[in-house]
């Protein structure tokens, strides 16, 4: 479903990701952790087209097709996700025309015909209410006012109602109480599928004990330094990422 092959890439002139490998496939739940400065996130941005990074040699593809060739938009058209550590606040946009307008550019590019309102409402009133999203939230400008865990839970909306076919999560348990993890999680597992791949970014065991993967790597200096199963987690969770620091150095 996702290879990404010997990636480069710098910003500013400073290499980030040296030559890194990743393969996830069709129904897998991969967890990368590592290090601060290890290249986590920068892996998530280059593969949803964030422009200010520098791609220097490597390919990305997802279901065949090297999308480092498409825009962002083309990207997301082709069934990319990416959930942001820190979601943006947007200011005048109200929450529900965001919603609208993405499900619809998303059918438009598959050749669908657009929602009808009372469809679109519909499919939003079960997905938030399963994730226990209070529906004044989406009277409001999007993540306008939002605590952490209701900005996570949005994206996780978004999610829900776009059922992309790779969804990477950048750590999304970042500034989450239990039971904000708890209902994030579960809006996750619940797109769990055969035809579908998840990329889950995080630091910490807690979150894999909510949505427990199929595959741990281990980041350290801008590539895959170990990879293994669930087991993993735990090991860094007790012993912290000395060693794998030391390996990559």
């Amino acid at each position: 479903m996702l290879e990404v092959k010997n990636l480069h890439v710098e910003i500013d002139g400073k290499k980030i990701l040296n030559g890194l490998n990743l393969s996830v496939k069709s129904g897998e739940v991969a967890a990368i952790m590592g290090p601060n400065g290890s290249g986590k996130s920068t892996l998530s941005y280059v593969i949803a087209g964030r422009s200010d990074y520098d791609v220097t040699s490597g390919e990305v593809w997802l279901n065949g097709v090297n999308i480092l060739e498409l825009e962002p938009h083309e990207r997301a058209a082709a069934g990319l996700f990416l959930a942001f550590q820190y979601p943006l606040e947007i200011p005048g946009v109200a929450t529900m025309t965001f919603l609208k307008a993405a499900m619809n550019a998303q059918r438009k590019a598959r050749e669908e015909a657009p929602l009808s309102t009372p469809d679109f409402m519909r499919h939003v009133r079960e997905a938030s209410t399963k994730l226990g999203i209070n529906q004044d939230m989406l009277k409001r400008p999007l993540n306008v006012g939002f605590s952490g865990g209701e900005k996570k839970r949005m994206e996780i909306l978004q999610m829900a109602l776009l059922a992309p076919k790779f969804a990477i999560l950048d750590e999304t348990d970042s500034g989450l109480d239990i039971d904000a993890l708890r209902v994030v999680a579960e809006g996750v597992n619940a797109l769990r599928a055969p035809d579908r791949g998840f990329l889950v970014i995080t630091h910490y065991q807690r979150l894999l004990d909510y949505i427990v993967p199929d595959t741990v790597h281990v980041m350290s200096k801008g590539e895959i330094v170990k990879t293994g199963g669930p087991e993993l987690a735990h090991e860094l969770e007790k012993n912290g990422y000395r060693d794998y620091v030391c390996e990559a150095a």
